[in-house]
Formats: structure tokens, sequence, C-alpha cells
């Protein structure tokens, strides 16, 4: 299941939910005729290419989903995890599953499904697979050096065209729409009892056509994260949504309180957080707020949560930012990091200002600064509350 944002779906839930959509998935491939070896095959002697077609449905429903629910702020695709590319390996893999394919009449997954109806053909595919499986495995200090190399990582195709997602999505929308025609009239051609010429032309064009026009949509989707920021920069939308801020005072005594609802978020650099932290701070820059680990942390509404930066600007865009996605009880240290390492953390940075609880204010100060140091160096030894990092989630075909 997918890294939903928020969590719509529990990590127990997402086991039984799992578990119906393979047995429904199970269902849609035994009905499409992927049981049957002689359909199967039909894609590679050009008199049925329903393969190709469920296929492509299924490639052009995932990216469609999975663009519009990341835009919606729905799915954290930082989370899908995404199998390493070992190029010439899988060039060499694939060829070999095609060739198993022509002759076997199956790939792994319709060998499963024709299995479970219990052929016989595919009881032997099966055996011959695990086979395989042995065989490779006991072949692997051989081929070891060949399996790792031409690392590409994990990347996803439009990356690696340098192509933006929205376009990539409706280029593969469009190369199904035209594949559909082409194979249509290679079927015809190849064979008078292919599915093809069954189909109601006009309702199948019309289809097409509603469906390339709405792929367009994804061309000028705008980027979510990009939208939001862009919109909370605004000097106006920042007038309108003045942001609470807290003094350097009140955080110190806060951390010193352990207070359990404090909740602070460092936007400086790595380097600099990893320099001179607050004790139970989280290191995370803006775009981070977007992702499934900031709603681990922020979502609880009652906690009171802190952004910090080195002069507080990156601070109140972030707020406002978290403000934008949701996020309740948020607020910015006033004059940011640098004004509480003068005022809190250096000696001899009291003014007098000749108030009445100048004294007050001075002790606590001299009391705080001695305290939060140690507890600074205490947590670099051993780290306090960081982000939590959420698990990506493992699984595909």
């Amino acid at each position: 299941m997918g890294p939903f944002v928020p969590d719509l779906i529990s990590d127990q839930l997402n086991l039984v939910v799992a578990f119906v959509i393979g047995i429904a998935f199970g269902i849609v491939l035994e009905q499409a005729g992927f049981s049957s070896s002689r359909r199967l095959t039909g894609l590679f002697y050009g008199y049925d290419f329903t393969v190709l077609r469920v296929f492509f449905t299924a490639a052009i429903t995932a990216i469609s989903g999975i663009t519009l629910l990341e835009h919606f702020g729905f799915l954290d695709t930082g989370l899908v995890y995404v199998n390493t590319l070992y190029l010439l390996p899988a060039v060499v893999g694939g060829i070999c599953m095609g060739v198993g394919f022509i002759l076997g009449g199956y790939c792994p997954g319709t060998s499963m499904c024709a299995l479970s109806i219990g052929k016989t053909d595919a009881m032997m595919y099966v055996g011959g697979g695990l086979l395989g499986v042995f065989l490779y495995a006991e072949l692997t200090p051989l081929l070891g050096d060949f399996a790792d190399s031409t690392n590409w990582g994990s990347i996803y195709v439009y990356d690696s065209l340098g192509l933006p997602k929205g376009l990539f999505t409706f280029l593969l929308i469009a190369t199904a729409i035209g594949a559909f025609s082409v194979v249509t009239i290679i079927e015809k051609r190849v064979s008078k009892e292919a599915p093809s010429n069954t189909f109601p032309k006009f309702t199948h064009r019309g289809v097409g056509t509603a469906a390339l026009a709405a792929a367009l949509l994804f061309v000028w989707l705008p980027n979510r994260q990009d939208t939001v920021v862009d919109e909370v920069s605004d000097p106006a939308y920042q007038q309108k949504h003045p942001i609470q801020r807290i003094s350097s005072d009140e955080v110190a005594f806060r951390i010193l309180d352990r207070d359990p609802r404090l909740i602070l978020v460092d936007l400086r650099s790595p380097e600099e957080y990893a320099s001179t932290a607050l004790p139970g701070s989280a290191n995370m820059g803006i775009p981070d707020l977007f992702k499934k680990e900031a709603d681990v942390l922020l979502a609880k509404k009652h906690n009171l949560k802190v952004f910090i930066s080195s002069d507080g600007q990156d601070a109140q865009k972030a707020a406002l930012v978290a403000h934008k996605l949701g996020y309740a009880n948020v607020s910015v240290l006033e004059g940011g990091f640098d004004k509480f390492r003068s005022l809190i953390l250096s000696e001899g940075s009291f003014r007098i200002v000749n108030a009445r609880w100048d004294q007050d204010v001075q002790r606590f100060r001299t009391t705080a600064r001695g305290k939060l140091i140690k507890m600074m160096e205490e947590a670099k030894a051993k780290p306090g509350a960081t982000l939590k990092k959420v698990k990506k989630i493992k699984g595909g075909c």
C-alpha cells in the first residue's frame, strides 16, 4: 500500500487491504484472459494484444493516480520504494524472461494466476521457474560481479529522460492510445477472431480522444510544493496570516522545563545544526514539510511547534507552509537562532533596560546558559528527538 499523508490506512490495516487487493488483482487477471497461455503469447504473434492493452492501461492508471494523489497531498512519493537499476543485468534478464515468455506462454505473475485455477502447463512453468531460481542461486559466485554492474541507482524514467513528470505522464498516455490504435489494425489483419473485431469503433475513438484531452491537464498541473511556497512568500499573504512569535526566554524555559508538548524544528543547514543544536530539536528543510516524516512529527495539534532559522526569515516561511498544510499551533522563534545565541548562550550579553524585572531576567539567563550548554553537549554524544525516518514501502512486480 502507498505511504499516505496523513495516515489514511494504518500499518495493520494495510496488510488486510493489500490481501483483498491481491485477490481482486488475481480475479481481474483471470477475467482478462491472463490465465491462458494462448492469449498471452498472442502478443508475439500478432493475433491478440490483450496483454499490451492491460499493461498499458495499468501503467497510465497508476501514474495518473500517483500524480494526482501527490498533487493533492495524499501521497508521499519520496517513500515509494524504487528498485535499483542495474542496466546490463536488467537487459539480459529481460531477454531471458522474454524468451521464457514466448516458449512457456507465461510470465511469473500470470503463471501464478493460471496455477491458481489448476492449469497443468502453469504448474510446469512455475516448477521450471523455481528450478531457475535455484540454479541462479548456485551460480551467484560466478555471476555476482555482472549482476552488480552498471548501477544507475533508484531513478525515475522521466528523470532519466530529463522531462517534467506532467509532460512524461501526457506522453505515456498518448503513447498508450497510439499503441492501442496500431495493434487494433494489426490484429484485424492477422486474425478474424481477434478481440478488436468486436470493439465498437466510434465509442473507442471517442474514449481515446477524451482520454488524450484529459491527459493534457497533466502538462499544466502545477507542482504542489512550489505552488504552496510561492503563495506563502507573498507579502500580502503573510500580512493576512500572521504567525505567532515566541521569545528566546520562553523557548529556553520550556526546554529546561522539559515541556513534552514543545517541538523544535531547526531549518538551518545540517552543518550548522550539527555544530549547535538545541536539545530535542529536529533538523529539516521546507521541502521536508511535505513528506510523511514531517506529518509524524507535527501532526499532534496541541503541541507547540517552534520553527527556527538563523535570522527568522526561513522560519517565517516554513511556519506559513506548515499552517497552509493544516498543522496547528505553529510559531516562530523571534529573531531566529542568532538572537537566541546572543541572548541566552552568550555570556555578558544582557542589557539593562531599567525594567523592574531586569534582575530576574538576568538571573534566569545566567542559569539557563549553563544548563543549556551542558544539555547541548550531551545531545551531541546522544542525540535527542530527531525527525523520525519513515521506512520506504517495498514491493512491486
